[in-house]
């Protein structure tokens, strides 16, 4: 009898990791390297931020960590999971099942309610959301008098509430964020990077976060600083002003290199 190649293994404490992982795009002239060899964990009921200049990397890492693309080289966990490992079915039913995606695009459609979008994919994969977990995310990112509102209804802060509570919906092991706060004033990204930290602090998940933004960071617990497809430096309990300090040391490092 084969092991599940799915299995959860609730003891590592590591919701997530890479392990050596390029990617390189092109050949030739062409060959562009995205990622060199970068190792790293992230530790389960933790809010990571990852940081660096266009071009860095960041969003290559955080695609393929969260299985959206292959690497060329190196290998990627989800809990136990070795991804490489997996079927397309069974990639994707981890993707479903154990991960949440919140998008710079709101990525909402536009006929459906704000509850419909919330549970679309465990409608689509034929789930039941567990009620009790459901009402209290939704309760957490202040949707509860917008239920039954579609995306033109709400405000771009709410819309992507909406994303936030998406992501959350199945109980994910773990969240991966794309630059979450891009399209969004100050105020509303706010709102959204404070939902983000609770669900860490008060429902436990683990948040992996794409961002430029200093002020993003600092509703982190630890940042990490790509520069040129490699991992440069790693900061914990992150602070705005800390965060500006350490993207201008590696901006002058790398204009002197």
């Amino acid at each position: 009898m084969t092991a599940d190649p799915l299995a959860l293994n609730p003891v590592t404490g590591i919701a997530a990791a890479t392990t050596d992982l390029s990617k390189v795009y092109g050949r030739g002239d062409t060959r562009v390297v995205a990622l060199d060899r970068v190792s790293i964990a992230f530790r389960e009921g933790e809010f990571t931020a990852i940081m660096g200049p266009s071009g860095c990397g960041k969003s290559t890492l955080m695609h393929c960590a969260a299985g959206l693309d292959s690497p060329t080289s190196g290998s990627v966990r989800i809990g136990t999971t070795e991804l490489g490992g997996l079927t397309d079915r069974q990639l994707t039913q981890l993707r479903r099942d154990r991960i949440g995606f919140i998008f710079q695009a709101f990525n909402l459609l536009p006929l459906l309610t704000a509850l419909e979008n919330i549970t679309l994919p465990m409608d689509i994969a034929g789930l039941h959301p567990d009620q009790e977990w459901l009402e209290r995310v939704v309760s957490m990112v202040g949707l509860a008098e917008r239920l039954g509102h579609r995306p033109a209804q709400l405000s771009g802060g709410q819309q992507q509430r909406v994303a936030v509570a998406r992501a959350l919906a199945s109980r994910p092991a773990i969240v991966f964020g794309d630059e979450p706060t891009g399209n969004l004033d100050s105020r509303a990204g706010a709102e959204v990077l404070g939902f983000l930290r609770e669900s860490v602090r008060e429902l436990g998940r683990t948040v992996v976060m794409v961002t430029h933004d200093p002020v993003a960071a600092g509703y982190a617990d630890r940042v990490v600083f790509l520069s040129d497809g490699r991992l440069v430096e790693e900061m914990v309990q992150p602070t705005q002003d800390r965060v500006l300090d350490l993207m201008k040391s590696l901006g002058a490092r790398s204009h002197t290199g």
